[in-house]
């Protein structure tokens, strides 16, 4: 481990928990504090050490990486104290779901998340929350801190007050942007480039080794992707199946399958 004098935070996701707000409205705006862009945390060591700041704020959206990404991180900074943002769990899997659809994950819920045979794309331990904050309390040596979508969603005003409070850093409240960036896709957008990943390959990859060639392929596709999410809306609604995307009774299974997990994430935020 790499001793360090510095008070470092590291905001931990998950992803689909309001991370890109924070790491794009909040967190460059935050006084007393020296915050860390991901776009520099494939160098995240070297900022650290580099980093004439006493206090720094580093910030990754996680997922199924969790674990090996927070095992990397607190062999280096075990002293840091870690910051988690949790999002029900039926809220987190459609949401997550969702945004694979758009990128090309083909198939259905239950394939993307097996709550019966833990054999989907997503495992049970990624929905397992007080698992994470295990994790957490394991790697660092200072607790973590436990906040919720649910509360940045219905205030976010009070939601970062409450951040910096726990960071000791402070914002000017004026100047972050609280208008909502992205309104989610619409469920017909979301089925019919499901429908078409059936036939053609939109996962996010890389298909060549020249950096410029890949670029170039990763424009096509975005383009290909992004005009099949906007054209369908011209498709009269009738053409789509009445079927919903996600089942809400799989939703609630899910819900009631973690509900002690829930419980107990919420206990220890109010211990």
């Amino acid at each position: 481990m790499e001793s360090t004098y510095k008070n470092i935070y590291f905001h931990v996701g998950i992803s689909k928990t309001g991370s890109t707000f924070l790491q794009k409205r909040v967190f460059p705006k935050l006084s007393k504090i020296t915050y860390i862009p991901t776009n520099k945390y494939y160098r995240i060591f070297e900022e650290i050490k580099n980093c004439d700041s006493k206090k720094i704020l580093i910030s990754r959206e996680l997922d199924r990486q969790f674990e090996r990404e927070v095992t990397l991180f607190s062999s280096r900074y075990r002293t840091a104290t870690p910051i988690i943002v949790l999002r029900k769990h039926e809220e987190y899997l459609a949401s997550q779901y969702k945004r694979f659809i758009k990128n090309g994950f083909k198939g259905e819920v239950e394939d993307f998340f097996d709550l019966e045979n833990d054999k989907g794309f997503f495992k049970v331990i990624h929905l397992s929350f007080s698992y994470q904050i295990k994790v957490l309390k394991e790697k660092f040596e200072k607790d973590p801190i436990v906040l919720f979508h649910d509360e940045l969603r219905s205030s976010p005003r009070a939601f970062v007050k409450d951040f910096c409070s726990l960071t000791l850093s402070d914002i000017d409240l004026k100047k972050v942007n609280f208008n909502k960036k992205h309104i989610s896709y619409r469920e017909k957008q979301l089925k019919a480039i499901k429908t078409i990943s059936k036939y053609f390959n939109l996962k996010k990859r890389v298909v060549f080794n020249n950096p410029f060639l890949n670029l170039f392929w990763r424009l096509y596709q975005a383009f290909f992707r992004y005009g099949i999410l906007y054209l369908s809306l011209l498709v009269p609604n009738f053409m789509y199946s009445k079927k919903p995307l996600i089942d809400p009774a799989y939703l609630k299974k899910v819900s009631l399958h973690f509900k002690n997990d829930w419980e107990n994430c919420l206990k220890y935020k109010n211990r």
